[in-house]
Parts: structure tokens; sequence; C-alpha cells
């Protein structure tokens, strides 16, 4: 027997249910002549007749009711698959796996998770953090379909394989105690700042940008403590061990004893969605960068605003 053609199985379940190929024929917006055709070559395929006809209308045989009941099943297979690609294409179900950094999984990364559940709360959202190239990794394994990057002017990221859009820019900040003579102003140039002690997270790449700053003004800073996370760096400052520099997204959690003031010239940090060049995005993908944009937005604004009234 050779391969059965789905197509006329599906002939064959019209024909069999209305017991008339010119019934069968009308439901499927077919010729009678091409129903006939196409149970013909049913027939063929299979190698036993499958229909007997009769001047009212054609009765299965045997073998047509045995190949009748495989039809059935067949058809609602197809159509419950074809409803259940529609469920993930309509987002009514699926998986949406994205991965973030630290400074942004306790400001920007909550937001968009919240609007996107919203939007589609039958899609399962999974976030892991890690650090730049933890995340790089687990996108090329595909362990994620999206991740946030950053990076800053004199260290671009240049990834052939990685199609990245720019959600927004991220300016570092300045962090002394509310008490400070810096704390009024609306802005600080960083050459004031030469007799100052330094709080700096070791290792991280906020101690790069302090030490790049201070070097374009023409002095090294004094480190008076190496922190391990923001909130002991605030801690720090607020203590008056030293002041800070920060990222304006690492400080949606900013202690009321420490203020958080721009710098006359800022580095920015570019906050950037990440995929896989070659990779195709689910339906939930597609609808995540989208409410990333739109979260961005917002965010910028809020930032904006709230640089203003401070």
């Amino acid at each position: 027997m050779s391969d059965l053609d789905l197509h006329r199985l599906h002939v064959l379940r019209e024909v069999g249910h209305s017991g008339s190929l010119t019934s069968a024929a009308a439901a499927l917006s077919f010729t009678t002549s091409a129903v006939s055709q196409q149970i013909a070559k049913l027939e063929h395929e299979v190698g036993v007749a499958l229909v007997e006809r009769h001047p009212r209308g054609v009765v299965l045989t045997d073998a047509g009711h045995a190949l009748l009941r495989y039809a059935d099943e067949i058809d609602r297979t197809v159509e419950a698959a074809r409803a259940e690609m529609d469920e993930f294409a309509g987002l009514r179900r699926g998986q949406l796996r994205m991965g973030t950094f630290p400074t942004v999984g306790a400001s920007l990364m909550p937001d968009v998770v919240l609007a996107f559940r919203a939007r589609h709360p039958e899609v399962a959202v999974t976030v892991v953090s890690a650090r730049r190239d933890g995340l790089l990794e687990r996108l090329r394994r595909r362990d994620v379909e999206l991740t946030l990057l950053w990076d800053y002017p004199w260290q671009r990221i240049e990834d052939g394989d990685l199609a990245l859009v720019r959600l927004m820019d991220d300016p570092t900040m300045l962090l002394v105690p509310r008490g400070h003579p810096m704390a009024g102003h609306r802005s600080v140039p960083i050459d004031a700042l030469v007799d100052q002690e330094w709080i700096v997270r070791d290792e991280h790449p906020v101690a790069d940008v302090l030490r790049r700053v201070c070097r374009d003004a023409g002095f090294e800073p004094r480190i008076a403590f190496a922190a391990n996370d923001y909130q002991e760096t605030q801690g720090m400052v607020a203590a008056g061990i030293g002041i800070a520099l920060a990222p304006q997204l690492a400080l949606s959690a900013l202690r009321a004893d420490i203020v958080a003031v721009p710098l006359a010239v800022s580095p920015m940090r570019r906050i950037l969605l990440a995929q896989l060049a070659n990779r195709r995005l689910s339906p939930a993908g597609q609808q995540a960068v989208s409410v990333f944009r739109s979260t961005a937005r917002r965010t910028r604004s809020r930032l904006r605003s709230d640089s203003v009234e401070a």
C-alpha cells in the first residue's frame, strides 16, 4: 500500500458521513466528479474498494468503514493540533524564558514581567539573572529567548550572532550622604570631587567607570571601601565612609539618607535587548519585545521626571 493522502481521507470522511457524493461535494466545495475521482484514487492507494455506488447514493464497504474510523481519528487529531498551535500563536499557552542582570533585575525587568503577564496571563514567564558573560552563554545555548544586556561607549557589544534593540540609556549618578555639600547640587563635575574618598564595587563595571572618569579629569580616585553590592555601597555612603557612583537604574531602592546627584558629564551605559540573530522569536517572544519597548519608554519618562523634581 502506498502512502495515504490525508486530504483524500478527509474526502472519504465527508462521503461516509453524508452517504452521497453530491452532498460531500457540496460540503467540500468540490464538484461531484472531483469527489468521485478522489475516492477512486484513495481506493487505488489502499488496494481495496471503499464505496459501493447505488442509485440513491453510496454505501461504504467494510474496508471503507474501517478506514473511516481512522479518518475520523486523524481529523480529530489534526484539529486538536491546529487548535493547540492557535493557542500558542494567540499567546493562550506557551513559555517565555528571559535573562537579566542584577541592576535592572530590580528595576526595569519586574515592570516588564508584570506588564507581560497582565496581557498574556496564560504564558509561563521564567527569568534568570546573571552577569553579562553568563547571559550570553545562556542565549547561545537557547536557555533563554531574550536577554537584557548593557555596554559602555568604550566597550560596545559587537557580535554578528546577536540582534540588539537599544531600549534606553542609563546615566551614572553620584551617591552622597544627605548632609554632603554636593547633595543640593543639580549636577556635579567630576573634577570637583578630587579630594573625596570613594566606595566602589570591587571587580564590577562601575569600578571601571570610576577610574575612567577620574583619570579623564586628571586624578586617581582614593578607594576607602570595596563593597559587594549596591545595598552595602549605600550603607557605607550613608555612614560617611565615602561617596560612590552607580547607574541610575540600580537605585530603585534608594535609602532616605542618601542623595543621588547627576554628574555634569555622565558616562551612559546602553540597556540592550538581545536575541540570537538567526533565531525566529516565538509569538510570546515577539510580544515581549513590544512590552520591553513600551516599558522602557515609561521608565525613561519616570526617571526624567524624578531628576527634574530632585
